[in-house]
């Protein structure tokens, strides 16, 4: 059957709305209720939130990583992946966030990377060695009921995930190995299965980072070490066009804005040698880009 194909997306150019210079900018979540748009600083243990309106910026400095979050469907605030685990953090009050759940205590040097929520209110989080070399990070699924399920692991570096647009297939990334998996998405039981090799990333281009779906369906994906977010056919992994950054490490990336048309990308300083930084001043800064086609709002955690 032939399967009708969408216009291939034009983007407009990448500016840079925050010049955070952050260490590690990852993280990129969209607010609907907030109308504002929420990032991380990994390795600066710090949330960003940056309203487009007024061009306000607000920060909040943690006493270790943060470097996922989604918002709460029946309450305030977010839920965030911390170094060692799930836990609540309500902006509007600051405080100490609230643990939910460590499923990794037996594995010190791991730490959360990137997460997010699925349509039916579970978020989704990978985890990583610190030092990017042991395959001993995994695939967890935090439900709101409390229970946190293991479905993938061997991994040194995770990334993603993101959703099919009609939600029947999942896609992660085995980042220090180039390579983004699918597997096929129970989405009533919330499993996984059929895993298979979706795209490897070409030498020189860099390694898969975070990634977002549009409305269409498409992937886009940020390039660590490859200036660039690319745009993908869900199917054939096809690239249909790229957002070129004015510099290297491009970490992650979320359609945001009041017709969800913007996509903000953030991006990291640390790697890049002290010649690189000069080179690349805007290194760690938060960009968005405006685009003729809109993304899909990011899931609410149902606890």
């Amino acid at each position: 059957m032939h399967r009708p194909q969408p216009a291939i997306p034009v983007p407009g150019a990448a500016l840079c709305i925050d010049p955070a210079g952050a260490l590690l900018g990852e993280g990129t979540l969209w607010s609907p209720r907030e109308k504002a748009l929420y990032w991380v600083d990994i390795l600066g243990r710090r949330l960003h939130r940056f309203d487009p309106a007024t061009g306000e910026r607000k920060n909040w400095s943690f006493g270790e990583e943060i470097s996922a979050l989604a918002e709460r469907a029946h309450a305030p605030g977010l839920i965030v992946t911390l170094r060692r685990g799930f836990a609540l953090f309500d902006p509007a009050t600051g405080g100490e966030p609230h643990y939910l759940h460590q499923p990794e205590l037996a594995l010190p040097g791991n730490r959360f990377n990137d997460g997010k929520c699925d349509a039916q209110g579970s978020f989704w989080a990978g985890t990583m060695d610190f030092d990017c070399v042991a395959p001993t990070g995994g695939l967890y699924r935090y439900d709101p009921d409390g229970r946190c399920t293991c479905h993938d692991q061997g991994f040194a570096v995770t990334n993603g995930p993101t959703w099919s647009a009609d939600g029947r297939c999942l896609y992660f990334n085995d980042t220090v190995n180039g390579r983004i998996h699918a597997y096929d998405f129970d989405s009533a039981a919330g499993t996984l299965s059929n895993k298979r090799l979706w795209l490897a990333f070409a030498a020189g281009d860099g390694v898969p980072d975070g990634m977002t779906t549009d409305a269409a369906g498409r992937l886009w994906i940020a390039h660590w070490g490859g200036a660039c977010v690319s745009c993908h056919d869900p199917v054939t992994a096809q690239e249909l066009c790229r957002v070129p950054l004015p510099t290297s490490h491009v970490t992650n990336c979320a359609f945001g804005g009041p017709d969800l048309r913007t996509l903000f990308i953030s991006t990291a300083r640390t790697g890049l040698t002290p010649e690189q930084l000069a080179e690349q001043p805007l290194a760690g800064g938060l960009f968005a880009v405006a685009m003729d086609s809109p993304g899909m709002p990011a899931g609410l955690f149902g606890g």
